[in-house]
């Protein structure tokens, strides 16, 4: 796996486990019944954005890291990813 692989499958990572964890433990306003005034009930009162992303960054860290050893030990393959068979052999190539 080159560094730009390895990059890009963090940055992937790290994004989707946001978008996960973004909902997780929030409380709008309208569940505490404290509106402040323009805004929507569905406003957030408590989100604190550096404390999500720092457990955002540590589970996503953990995640990669499965993910780059299964890549580099070899356990998966592009071949067993191959449900058509239409990819050549190693052999082949």
């Amino acid at each position: 796996m080159a560094i730009t692989s390895a990059i890009v499958l963090y940055a992937v990572t790290w994004f989707m486990t946001m978008l996960v964890a973004l909902p997780i433990g929030l409380k709008t306003q309208g569940d505490l019944g404290e509106k402040v005034e323009g805004t929507h009930d569905g406003a957030p009162a408590n989100y604190n954005p550096k404390r999500k992303a720092l457990w955002v960054t540590l589970v996503a860290t953990a995640i990669w890291a499965v993910l780059v050893a299964v890549i580099l030990s070899g356990w998966v393959s592009w071949h067993d990813l191959d449900w058509t068979a239409k990819l050549p052999s190693v052999a082949d190539s």
